[in-house]
């Protein structure tokens, strides 16, 4: 393995456009190494890929594409020779400049870190409040224990130590790596450094509400793999996507004061995502946009979970939920 003063990067991608160009160009001269992981791509993501000179790698299309197999192949293409560290990036985002010293820095001082990952951000988080609500989500809790999202910095000897990430997995993948590097005794680190710029491009409500439905299905796989984890967040869904909104409609129907009721109910838990939103300093209208999206969110998260039992009953494979 190469020093601890250097690290290899895995891009994964699946019709990624101009984007990939740039994710790629970005991590060109920092990393030792660049594998490029392409997932059936039907534009020119591997065109671009190679023309920038960095290894290609194309899935077979013969087993279900998923980031958790992506990144898996990715870090086998690697080989025996690979670096300590490896840097994961997700096709639509931009490494910044100063995250691997930051990175590697980190993971020198702190030797059970396994793995460390900082801020992303969204590109343009004013263009709609799905953007905005994509930012928010990607601010994590600071610490040892925090859950990372698709990029990362990972210690090589944590992740063959685990057997890498779960391919069976179309969404919740890192949290369920996350969950089990602890199991086994690292720790997983958000530390306070920007580290990668994304790009939603969440604007109209239909891709945002497929990216929830794909969050509703995580939280189910989570709950089959690892019980108590996402407990709270099947509940919400299940409390404000399904049960809140089925009583207001019974007692629309037939009794209402059960209507008023659980319209009341979901009215103060309104106004308190509200009040929460205002912290962050959004004036009030645009708190009250942002929490109620949030709350038809649940709905989404909810006909996600419906779809993970339906396939799972069904012994169906799964198959990717794409939002772009």
């Amino acid at each position: 393995m190469a020093g601890t003063d250097s690290f290899d990067a895995v891009v994964i991608g699946r019709n990624e456009g101009q984007r990939l160009g740039a994710a790629l160009r970005a991590v060109i001269g920092h990393a030792r190494c660049v594998v490029y992981v392409d997932s059936g791509s039907r534009d020119d993501s591997v065109t671009q890929a190679q023309a920038l000179g960095v290894q290609v790698l194309e899935l077979d299309p013969a087993q279900p594409f998923s980031a958790a197999r992506a990144r898996n192949e990715g870090f086998a293409a690697l080989g025996p020779d690979r670096a300590a560290f490896v840097q994961f990036i997700d096709g639509d985002c931009i490494l910044q400049p100063d995250w691997p010293q930051s990175a590697l820095g980190f993971m020198a001082a702190h030797p059970r870190a396994g793995l460390v990952f900082g801020r992303q951000f969204e590109a343009r988080p004013d263009a709609s409040v799905f953007n905005f609500l994509t930012d928010w989500e990607w601010d994590k809790p600071l610490g040892a224990t925090s859950f990372c999202a698709g990029c990362l910095m990972i210690r090589a000897e944590a992740l063959v130590q685990i057997d890498g990430y779960d391919a069976n997995l179309i969404a919740g993948e890192d949290d369920d790596m996350c969950l089990r590097l602890q199991q086994a005794g690292w720790q997983t680190w958000r530390i306070d450094a920007p580290m990668t710029e994304h790009d939603a491009r969440l604007l109209t409500i239909g891709p945002w509400w497929r990216r929830m439905i794909r969050a509703g299905h995580s939280y189910g796989a989570l709950g089959v793999k690892h019980g108590a984890v996402a407990r709270a967040q099947r509940l919400r869904a299940l409390l404000w996507g399904g049960v809140m909104p089925f009583l207001a409609l019974c007692g629309l129907i037939f009794w209402l004061p059960l209507f008023f009721g659980a319209a009341a109910l979901m009215g103060l838990s309104l106004a308190r995502q509200t009040w929460r939103f205002t912290r962050l300093q959004l004036d009030a209208d645009r708190a009250l946009i942002v929490a109620a999206t949030l709350m038809l969110g649940k709905a989404a998260e909810l006909h996600g979970l419906a779809l993970f039992w339906w396939r799972r009953l069904r012994g169906q494979r799964t198959r990717l939920i794409e939002y772009k």
